[in-house]
């Protein structure tokens, strides 16, 4: 196994790890202000986070990322899942949303093969199916009656894998760094419009949390977009199961 992808793998397991622990918080947070706000007070905090010291290593010019349309989407697509989570986590148990997020491996091994033109081993194919299948069975599909909550988190899964494989195609041609932090400039930028809507007074006992997610939060982005640009998105996606786990 080269090197890179054996780093690669770790990093997402720590990352995901992280993400465990973050989405919980977020949960937390959810039912003290609105999803909007959650989601603003994340990005916006690692903007903040990683400015001074990407200026100091890169300078202001080199803040300007490599496919900004890319970028621009993969912001959006950050600022969509994690307001979709922590909407669909008010009324899904948080053991439960962590279950049905994890579609997004299988569905993510899917665009890597089909868009990113990665190969995908049997080992890879039977992992994630097995793992969507238990998916399925924590959903429990019923047309008669259909929790909204678990669709916002399966439609979280979805955009979650797009945001992974954008990840993976930024990692070729932009620092890592600089993705993480495009991408949290333009997710703040999507989410402000509908602060005017969604804005209230901020409980004292909701800070602390937040700045725990921004934190988390941070080291949870960062880690993830290393990671993919150290291996290939099908080779990463079985390894993500780990965040079930913790």
């Amino acid at each position: 196994m080269p090197s890179s992808t054996l780093r690669g793998i770790i990093l997402i397991m720590v990352s995901m790890t992280i993400a465990a622990f973050a989405g919980a918080i977020m949960k937390l947070l959810g039912e003290q202000i609105p999803a909007y706000l959650v989601a603003w007070f994340r990005f916006l905090g690692m903007s903040l986070l990683l400015l001074p010291y990407l200026i100091w290593r890169f300078g202001f010019a080199g803040l300007k990322p490599a496919r900004p349309g890319m970028q621009m989407i993969r912001g959006l697509s950050m600022a969509g899942a994690t307001t979709l989570f922590v909407l669909g986590s008010q009324t899904v148990d948080y053991a439960d949303a962590i279950a049905i997020l994890y579609a997004y491996p299988f569905l993510l091994v899917i665009i890597a093969v089909a868009f990113l033109r990665e190969r995908a081993g049997w080992p890879v194919w039977i992992g994630v199916t097995v793992g969507f299948a238990g998916v399925l069975l924590v959903i429990r599909p019923e047309f008669k009656e259909i929790n909204t909550g678990a669709v916002l988190i399966f439609l979280c899964a979805a955009v979650l894998s797009i945001q992974l494989a954008l990840s993976r195609r930024l990692g070729a041609v932009s620092p890592p760094l600089i993705t993480a932090f495009a991408g949290a400039v333009c997710a703040t930028a999507v989410l402000t419009p509908f602060l005017p809507g969604s804005w209230q007074t901020i409980p004292d006992t909701a800070w602390p949390y937040i700045w725990i997610l921004i934190l988390s939060g941070t080291a949870n982005q960062v880690l993830l977009v290393y990671a993919f640009a150290d291996s290939d998105a099908s080779t990463l996606a079985p390894f993500t199961y780990i965040e079930i786990v913790a």
